[in-house]
């Protein structure tokens, strides 16, 4: 078995403020990735950075206070690779991976865009070289006997039920026809699963991600941009999954809720 958690912490220094700590100490996962971390190594409590029981890797963006990915692991790594051979982003904190036995997993923070500017250009030049990381990646891990798993905060709903304002958000980032697109090549071409989407194929979100303003999280109007991508391999092994969202709005730490899903020895 192996159960899996991602999540975006919305700052972790803040998120260990709120809840964070406490969440971490229950959890049942075996693998953590978390996304939006905005904090190097040396700012991170102790008990946050290191935590007893666990192996973690920290990728923080050069770019104080921005992005930045983690890993935490109960065992530790066979390997560690920050980045995707990428010159652009390799230091912009969006990715780290680690091999475990059998399986690779990783973290992504995919830039979140903005229509009509760099940040939207800077975001299509990501999606492109990490298509081509996502099929060169498949084929190094099955040439190594392992799947591949990569988790996180990919900042694009794929379908209508991915999102309950999905009219309203046609023309805006994260639920672009060309975003979409693309993402239905990760889970076609590129030969990847969306693991939550085939547990819950007929079910509107499980969303993971609601803003703080107004009551979208009270009225459920979310998003569902946290996926697990898992080769087929894997992506048939998942048993459950499930979206940790708080009791209250007052007990969130983070705008997201984990989304954690557990793979079993066998397929299903």
């Amino acid at each position: 078995m192996l159960t899996v958690t991602s999540v975006n912490v919305n700052g972790l220094r803040a998120a260990a403020k709120k809840g964070f700590v406490p969440w971490l100490a229950e959890t049942a996962a075996d693998v953590l990735c978390l996304q939006e971390v905005r904090a190097e190594p040396g700012q991170l409590p102790g008990d946050v950075r290191a935590p007893e029981g666990w192996h973690t890797v920290h990728a923080p963006a050069a770019a104080k206070g921005r992005a930045g990915v983690s890993l935490y692991s109960r065992r530790e790594p066979d390997a560690v690779r920050i980045g995707f051979g990428s010159a652009e982003f390799d230091t912009s904190g969006r990715y780290a991976e680690i091999d475990l036995p059998g399986v690779v997993v990783a973290s992504l923070y995919l830039p979140s865009g903005e229509v009509g500017t760099e940040r939207q250009d800077e975001k299509y030049r990501f999606m492109k070289e990490f298509l081509a990381h996502l099929v060169e990646l498949r084929a190094r891990a099955a040439a190594d006997g392992r799947e591949v798993l990569v988790c996180g905060d990919w900042n694009i709903a794929h379908h209508e039920a991915d999102l309950r304002n999905w009219r309203g958000n046609r023309k805006n980032a994260g639920f672009l026809p060309e975003e979409r697109a693309w993402l239905s090549r990760v889970y076609g071409e590129a030969g990847y699963v969306d693991v939550v989407r085939a547990l819950h194929p007929d079910q509107e979100g499980p969303y993971s991600w609601w803003s703080y303003r107004g009551r979208a999280f009270d009225n459920d109007t979310g998003w569902r941009i946290d996926y697990h991508a898992a080769t087929p391999g894997l992506a048939s092994r998942a048993v459950k999954a499930v979206v940790e969202r708080a009791a209250t709005h007052a007990e969130r730490w983070s705008d997201h809720a984990p989304v954690t899903v557990v793979y079993g020895d066998e397929v299903h």
